[in-house]
């Protein structure tokens, strides 16, 4: 059986291990911009070793932000950022991945460090757009429902993002579907109340996540991965659940989507949510084994043990971290030495390798 520092293949790209970090909201950005903070944030985690580094939730438009403070590669002009990035983390080993975001009527929000509920246009808000007018919550901006000009614009703007990123240097691409954001929001019947043909059933909720996927596809690399977020769940009677997230799995690996990164939840603000460790790892098993393709396990998987029981029992294909990451950006390479494996290390930390360590 597979176990967590086995490398695995997608396409013509080969991760040196099975630990992924998961993207991690850092707003921390002006004008969607990277700058010095992304760098350390990302090129740390492959020093410490993960087998494939995502960015954090990243704008294909400026109103697709969740935040004013949110990266961005709606422009041209943001793709040079990303430059010095990509070379350290591919330098160290690792491959790095971006991750395309729209945050539909989620969006113009504050930093969760900063405050909650809208940011007024006085303070750089903005209206968002979304399936319908209804807002999220009560402290949420209401959106503009979308048009089906706004709907062709935002698939453009998803495959505009996926020329950018490729010529930023990325390795993989994931599309976010997932949390109660754009795609999501036009998936789960909770949000969606259109009566067009992106509205109703259930194959005109996924449409628009389709023709997301097929645009970037066509300008993404035939030989470089493609996965996309998807909640597997609403947690709510009547929402988007996981029959659903695995038919939907089915027809986007037919479209040449690689993996999927099964999360829940983000879809109503009141759900409840068993969060206990590893509370989404069935969700990702269903998955894989139901749709017959790859997957990434989420959700409170924070010790060497667990990520690797996940791998070996078939459960999933990567382990997607993201607080345990948080904690020890290292978390790689205290794995390697707690499950007995030999990794290579960075040189300057050689002094610090159990013996026998190579340098990468």
């Amino acid at each position: 059986m597979p176990h967590l520092f086995d490398p695995i293949t997608f396409r013509d790209l080969t991760l040196t291990n099975r630990i992924a970090v998961s993207p991690m909201c850092q707003y921390s950005s002006t004008d969607g911009f990277a700058n010095d903070w992304h760098f350390v944030h990302l090129a740390t985690r492959a020093i410490g070793g993960a087998g494939l580094v995502f960015t954090e939730a990243t704008a294909v438009t400026a109103e697709g932000r969740i935040s004013p403070d949110d990266l961005g590669i709606w422009a041209d002009v943001h793709v040079g950022a990303f430059g010095r990035i990509v070379r350290f983390v591919k330098g160290e080993g690792s491959a790095i991945g971006m991750q395309l975001a729209h945050a539909g009527r989620k969006g113009s929000t504050y930093a969760p460090f900063v405050g909650k509920g809208a940011v007024p246009e006085t303070d750089g808000g903005w209206q968002p757009i979304g399936p319908t007018d209804v807002p999220f919550d009560s402290n949420y901006p209401i959106p503009r429902a979308m048009t089906l000009v706004d709907i062709a614009e935002a698939i453009d703007a998803f495959r505009r993002a996926a020329e950018r990123a490729l010529k930023a240097g990325f390795d993989v691409i994931e599309v976010h579907g997932a949390h109660g954001y754009l795609i999501h929001e036009f998936l789960s019947p909770l949000s969606n109340t259109r009566t067009d043909e992106y509205g109703g059933s259930f194959n005109n909720r996924i449409r628009f996540c389709l023709e997301v996927v097929e645009a970037v596809r066509t300008v993404w690399p035939d030989q470089s991965p493609l996965f996309v977020r998807l909640s597997a769940t609403d947690w709510v009677e009547g929402g988007w659940d996981v029959d659903q997230t695995i038919e939907l799995a089915r027809r986007l690996s037919v479209m040449g989507v690689d993996l999927i990164d099964c999360s829940s939840g983000g879809m109503v603000p009141h759900a409840t949510i068993p969060a206990t460790p590893g509370y989404q790892v069935p969700f990702a098993e269903r998955v894989k084994r139901e749709a017959a393709i790859a997957t990434g396990a989420v959700g409170l998987i924070t010790t060497p043990e667990q990520a690797n029981e996940i791998i070996a029992n078939d459960q999933a294909d990567l382990v997607v971290l993201a607080r345990e990451m948080l904690r020890d950006p290292y978390f790689p390479l205290r794995a390697a030495r707690e499950l007995g494996q030999q990794i290579a290390w960075p040189a300057q930390y050689l002094r610090a390798a159990p013996p026998g360590t190579v340098a990468r």
